[in-house]
């Protein structure tokens, strides 16, 4: 029952990104530490595992003379998130009816 659940997505972190960027454009690294409230280690150890797997893309660029990385998710991985969400529909009420007496 639990094998369409994706293991890219087991952690809190990684999961909080990915809902954040789903319905966001880009979103900015000093944004995504504030929403998620982690390090600037913690969120870049799973941004950066999550841009492994080719579901988030990264941005670097300038803004006025400041260095700004900002991420979106690719459709790739909007993809995955919305398969893994969608297994989590399914599970709740396939456990239900089998542990009713």
């Amino acid at each position: 029952m639990i094998e369409d659940l994706n293991k890219a997505f087991e952690s809190r972190v990684r999961l909080g990104i990915m809902a954040v960027l789903v319905v966001n454009e880009w979103v900015d690294h000093a944004r995504l530490k504030e929403l998620l409230g982690v390090t600037d280690g913690n969120l870049a150890s799973h941004l950066g595992a999550l841009e492994d797997l080719k579901y988030v893309q990264v941005r670097k660029r300038f803004v006025g003379k400041r260095p700004n990385t900002s991420y979106r998710t690719t459709v790739t991985g909007a993809k995955a998130f919305q398969a893994h969400l969608s297994a989590i529909e399914r599970l709740i009420p396939a456990l239900s009816e089998r542990t009713k007496p």
